[in-house]
């Protein structure tokens, strides 16, 4: 097995080990406002779960190529608000779309087909189009380089009607997609249970 020390190659070369080792990933779509009220959008795919009790997600959102943020970045700074949207097989290509580098003052949202709907519990819009959307108040930045991390709490949850059973989420009716590596996504696949053993007495 060989060794590759990071510190030995490039940074885009590194990038391609951690994507194509990291898989599937969940791909957040990110809405944010700007000062003007124009809507952006955009999917990130280093993204997940990190607590229950307050909810929270997070995710990270690369900067330019000169170190400046980022549209999603810089409108979550000034407006502390976000909402995060699973990104199903009905919507990939628009989500896709929506990474589209258009200038501040264009959304997204408009250019992939997509129908901006009044949040809440936060000022940002949601997608009408996607099944499943977050509400979140930024809880925490942590600025890393080359990549901003943002943990946001989720304030309100919103769940297609026919996806949630009993409190939980039919995955087989969601049909989440996932980021691979390049221009790769994955479907849902093969699904099968293991039951967590149990050691002892416990």
């Amino acid at each position: 097995m060989m060794i590759i020390k990071m510190n030995e190659q490039t940074v885009h070369d590194n990038y391609k080990l951690l994507i194509g080792s990291v898989v599937p990933r969940p791909i957040a779509f990110v809405t944010s406002i700007n000062a003007e009220g124009v809507v952006n959008a955009a999917p990130f795919s280093f993204y997940n779960i990190v607590n229950d009790n307050p909810p929270m997600v997070m995710f990270s959102c690369g900067r330019r190529a000169d170190g400046t943020l980022k549209d999603t970045a810089r409108n979550i700074l000034a407006n502390q608000e976000f909402v995060v949207h699973v990104t199903d097989e009905d919507n990939i290509e628009a989500i896709n779309h929506a990474s589209i580098n258009a200038p501040e003052s264009v959304s997204e949202l408009e250019l992939a087909g997509l129908t901006a709907v009044p949040g809440s519990t936060v000022a940002v819009p949601r997608v009408q189009e996607c099944p499943v959307a977050m509400e979140c108040r930024l809880e925490q930045h942590v600025p890393l380089g080359h990549f901003d991390l943002f943990i946001g709490e989720v304030l309100s949850f919103y769940v297609r009607d026919d996806l949630i059973h009993n409190g939980r989420i039919d995955i087989g009716k969601l049909k989440p997609v996932s980021r691979l590596a390049g221009s790769s996504y994955g479907a849902i696949g093969r699904i099968f249970d293991l039951e967590r053993p149990v050691y002892g007495d416990q």
